[in-house]
């Protein structure tokens, strides 16, 4: 046989090898570079007395996707293995959770503990004027009105501030005050410790019977007979 018929055999069969070995690695190469999907669950406390912090942010910044703690400080969300999860909330330093590329199990349970970050804002006056100089200058040349006639007068007026009060809404304390009273006088009147219709009218007042007839058998309604 030629070199030159054997050679193009060898080329062929060498070209049917690889291409079966590019088919098989196919597969494998895709799920490598597929991500596993990972319940990522755990609960957000401080550091110092390991309570829950509601309102915190768990999110992913490449992917834009997160969720936030809830009353507790528990969370819930997927994430893919390999990403980095920054947990923040207002008041702690944030922090940084990295789930391992190669992490093969289904669920990541963490408990993360936040460190208070407190910072002081420095301090900001607003002022209606340009300088702190122009507005002492506006308050010392400012005049009250005293004049009768005047609308500080006629708001201080005792007629009018009497209809106010006297027509006046009740306020949400003043409210609170009566239902809270309200609901206690309900409550002793069935315990029997309140004026009730039962007491009030000895008619309806076992009580009232019972000692009735004690004064009957006593015959004290016959001692006042005779003595009239």
């Amino acid at each position: 046989m030629p070199d030159s018929l054997r050679l193009r055999r060898f080329s062929l069969l060498f070209a049917v090898a690889l291409l079966g070995v590019l088919l098989l690695a196919a597969p494998s190469a895709h799920a490598q570079g597929k991500r596993r999907v990972i319940q990522f669950t755990g609960i957000v406390a401080t550091g110092d007395s390991l309570l829950g912090v509601p309102g915190a942010t768990i999110y992913v910044p490449k992917a834009g996707r997160g969720t936030a703690s809830n009353s507790y400080g528990y969370f819930s969300m997927a994430v893919l293995a390999g990403d980095s999860i920054v947990i923040r909330s207002l008041g702690y330093a944030n922090q940084t959770i990295v789930i391992p590329p190669d992490f093969q199990r289904q669920s990541y349970s963490v408990i993360i503990q936040l460190k208070e970050d407190a910072t002081m804002l420095g301090e900001v006056r607003v002022f209606p004027y340009t300088t702190e100089r122009d507005f002492k200058k506006a308050f010392l040349a400012l005049r009250l009105p005293t004049e009768r006639g005047s609308a500080a007068a006629d708001n201080l007026n005792e007629e009018l501030m009497n209809r106010i009060f006297r027509t006046q809404p009740m306020g949400a304390v003043a409210n609170f005050r009566q239902t809270m009273q309200t609901q206690q006088y309900d409550y002793d009147r069935r315990q029997g410790m309140a004026p009730n219709q039962y007491s009030n009218n000895p008619l309806l007042n076992p009580f009232s019977w019972l000692q009735l007839i004690q004064q009957v058998k006593r015959g004290e309604f016959k001692k006042k007979n005779n003595d009239d």
